[in-house]
């Protein structure tokens, strides 16, 4: 035992550290609460929005700037402007000077971020490389002898357009700040033109952008709904850590609570035991004027009543260390093969003094041969003990007390006692069974005791494997029945003829 209360001692001195991480976990459900609180355009998904734009930014940036020197180079070798490093120092420090913003964002944490700044911060330089793009759209080749430069223009620009509602989805009104003026320079310097081409591709630019936009509000919707899945996800995960500490702290504390009574028990029973003895035995010599004889008939009854008292004080005790035992998984167990139906005789002799003193019928209902039974005896006893004392106890004077032992429909063993008392109304079942409970017509009734005798019988069947059924009507009686498992019950094994037997005893 001290061994146990050591471990369950060191266990509690780990377990004081949780009260840190239960604040830990506290703080972290009510912060995503409040992210599961908020909408699609509340600060917390802002946030995240702009985080995954700050990354597509910053893995998409290296091939952009590929992309505009290829395309630099290609002005300079057709020949059609003489302008084409300054579009390229354009177009690439505007796409430079996102990225270095990007990896700012990137860098920084949720909770120090300023959504509304960064957003209008994003913007600003999404137009600075939409200027890029307007002075791309502006460009003209007059000596290169190429009639299709408008379409080749208008098919980057439908190029950039497209990529950038793919990579900018996260951030609302990216293709707008980028693409308006570009697409209005282009109407300016084409769509006037006499050719067919021009017009047409000013048109499909002039279309495509709030199609892009369509499709980028749509992303930006599905990425928002993503967040809030996991969100919920983290919510839940949180809640589970939560109503783990929560539990590990319950835990704690019953083992805590546990650990105290066993250490109270452990020392109360001497405590109390010790003087009980003496109280006992005295009184006894007293009420029995075993040193003389006392002449006063109210100090003879008054030792009686101490001797009897005291008795029940031991029990009281007794059903106490008992239910303890049973309860820490402590209660020694010696199973041996026995007679079920001879227990419970006994158990029947004992109690018939009470039960002719009341009055009482008892009926005996025995199957006329079982099998023996694997079963601590004294457990199988103590449970026989207990229902009789029950039924006893509150069946009317002239009433009748039924007591069967028998089969059950699973090959098990049973014992019944059913008394025709003032019964148990079916809401206080589950109070009786539990300990110290006690129910309504208990405690009118004269005889009331400490609520532990169906409990004991409940965690004694429970060690065997069987359960306690309590069939009980107001007015009517009470039925508890007791039933062991088919496991419990031994095979009756077939003789061995006498033959056998003879030839054994001669080769021993």
């Amino acid at each position: 035992m001290a061994l146990n209360d050591k471990h369950i001692a060191d266990k509690f001195i780990v377990d004081r550290s949780k009260p840190h991480r239960n604040r830990e976990v506290a703080q972290a459900v009510r912060r995503t609460r409040d992210r599961l609180s908020q909408t699609s355009g509340n600060p917390a998904f802002d946030r995240d929005m702009l985080k995954i734009h700050a990354r597509a930014i910053i893995n998409s940036t290296l091939v952009i700037l590929l992309f505009v020197l290829a395309i630099g180079a290609i002005i300079f070798a057709v020949g059609m402007t003489q302008t084409p490093p300054y579009w390229v120092l354009l177009a690439g420090g505007s796409y430079a000077a996102l990225f270095l913003l990007a990896r700012r964002v990137d860098r920084l944490s949720l909770g120090d971020m300023n959504a509304a700044s960064l957003r209008l911060q994003f913007l600003c330089l999404h137009f600075l490389t939409g200027v890029g793009w307007a002075f791309f759209a502006s460009l003209e080749c007059l000596q290169c002898g190429i009639n299709q430069v408008p379409v080749m223009i208008a098919v980057i620009l439908l190029m950039m357009i497209a990529a950038t509602a793919l990579l900018a989805a996260s951030l609302r009104g990216a293709i707008a700040a980028t693409f308006a003026l570009p697409v209005a320079v282009y109407a300016y310097n084409y769509a006037r033109l006499p050719l067919d081409v021009e017009p047409i591709m000013a048109g499909l630019l002039i279309l495509s952008l709030p199609f892009f936009s369509y499709v980028a509000h749509h992303r930006n919707k599905a990425s928002v709904s993503l967040l809030s899945f996991r969100s919920e996800k983290d919510g839940l995960i949180a809640e589970l850590e939560e109503a783990n500490a929560v539990s590990d702290e319950a835990r704690r504390r019953a083992e805590e609570a546990n650990l105290a009574k066993s250490r109270f028990l452990a020392s109360m029973s001497h405590e109390l035991r010790t003087p009980l003895n003496a109280i006992l035995g005295f009184s006894e010599v007293m009420a029995k004027e075993v040193l003389g004889p006392i002449h006063n008939e109210t100090y003879r009854e008054y030792a009686r009543d101490v001797h009897e008292s005291g008795k029940h004080l031991l029990g009281l005790i007794n059903e106490i260390l008992d239910l303890s035992r049973i309860e820490a998984g402590r209660y020694q167990m010696h199973e041996e093969p026995l007679e079920l139906t001879d227990v419970v005789q006994e158990c029947c002799r004992m109690i018939e003094l009470k039960v002719r003193a009341k009055d009482i019928r008892l009926v005996q209902q025995f199957e006329p041969v079982l099998p023996r039974l694997l079963a601590d005896e004294r457990s199988v006893r103590q449970i026989a003990l207990n229902l009789l004392s029950n039924a006893v106890k509150f069946t009317p004077s002239g009433g009748e007390i039924i007591v069967r032992v028998g089969w059950t429909a699973g090959g098990g063993q049973y014992i019944s006692v059913k008394d025709n008392g003032p019964g148990i109304p079916e809401d206080e079942i589950p109070v009786v069974l539990s300990a110290f409970g006690q129910g309504s017509i208990t405690i009118k009734n004269a005889e009331q005791g400490a609520g532990l005798g169906l409990p004991i019988v409940q965690g004694l069947a429970a060690l065997h494997g069987g359960t306690l059924d309590l069939k009980a009507k107001l007015r009517e009686g009470t039925e508890a029945i007791v039933a062991f498992p088919p496991s419990r019950v031994m095979e009756e094994l077939p003789a061995i003829p006498t033959r056998q037997v003879n030839r054994l005893r001669e080769s021993a």
